[in-house]
């Protein structure tokens, strides 16, 4: 997909029927959501899409903050003809999904499934300068930032082949566009627009999360969304217990 100011979507597409888009999070590839791919393309017209500046779509100098993206997204949406579209972010990409909303609306959208990310949160003297300093890491040692992020994001163990392509995958995204994409995320405050949601929205999360307190709020500000919450799973749930995220994922996609 070429997005009307030129920048390359890669996407994958699987299946036929009702769509469903995935979006992956910070610097991660379409390839994360394979369970998903694989399962849900039975019954539907999957697309997983690398955002810019990720997998194997192009690398524009600017666009790295979620409204940007969100355009990427409707670009995706509208040349692909995927409406009415289940939209699916991770991480990172929930902003975006609600950046989206804010901006377009709902008519396009059927659903909407935020998994383990935020929209925003008030200034936090404490927080803000260990964020700034693990920016700062990340570029003085990308490669080692980099290993430990991606390690991170799992409870369960994972091939260490595995683990090797998805550092390899994120290394993709070029340094100072990985940062502008961290600042653009952690400077936006999406939570004003989760109340234009009036879709049916599910929110997944790992259980024993320092931001339990936080997709709680998320859940009362959309008008009734559900939040479920997976246990013993790290950052990337969907990989930790594919099985049990896609019951999860099928059982809401099924419900009137």
């Amino acid at each position: 997909v070429t997005t009307p100011e030129g920048v390359r979507i890669h996407c994958y597409e699987k299946g036929a029927g009702p769509a469903i888009l995935f979006v992956p999070g910070w610097t991660m590839p379409a390839e994360v959501w394979g369970h998903q791919i694989a399962f849900f393309s039975r019954n539907y017209r999957v697309v997983a899409m690398d955002p810019r500046s990720q997998g194997h779509s192009s690398q524009p100098s600017d666009g790295h903050y979620p409204a940007a993206r969100a355009r990427d997204i409707k670009a995706v949406v509208d040349q692909l003809k995927l409406t009415p579209v289940t939209l699916v972010g991770w991480s990172m990409a929930v902003t975006e999904l609600v950046s989206y909303v804010d901006q377009f609306g709902n008519t396009t959208v059927s659903r909407l499934v935020l998994v383990e990310g935020i929209v925003g949160g008030d200034f936090d003297a404490a927080a803000t300068p260990a964020t700034l300093k693990y920016a700062s890491a990340f570029q003085k040692d990308r490669q080692k930032a980099t290993s430990e992020f991606v390690r991170s994001m799992f409870r369960k163990p994972q091939s260490e082949e595995y683990l090797s392509r998805l550092i390899a995958d994120s290394l993709q995204t070029p340094t100072d566009a990985a940062m502008a994409l961290f600042l653009g995320a952690f400077t936006t405050d999406n939570r004003p627009a989760l109340v234009k949601i009036n879709r049916p929205a599910l929110i997944i999360a790992a259980g024993d999360n320092p931001l339990a307190a936080v997709y709680r709020e998320m859940q009362q500000r959309i008008p009734g969304a559900r939040l479920e919450i997976i246990e013993n799973a790290g950052h990337a749930v969907f990989v930790d217990y594919p099985a049990r995220f896609n019951v999860l994922l099928d059982t809401f996609l099924k419900q009137r």
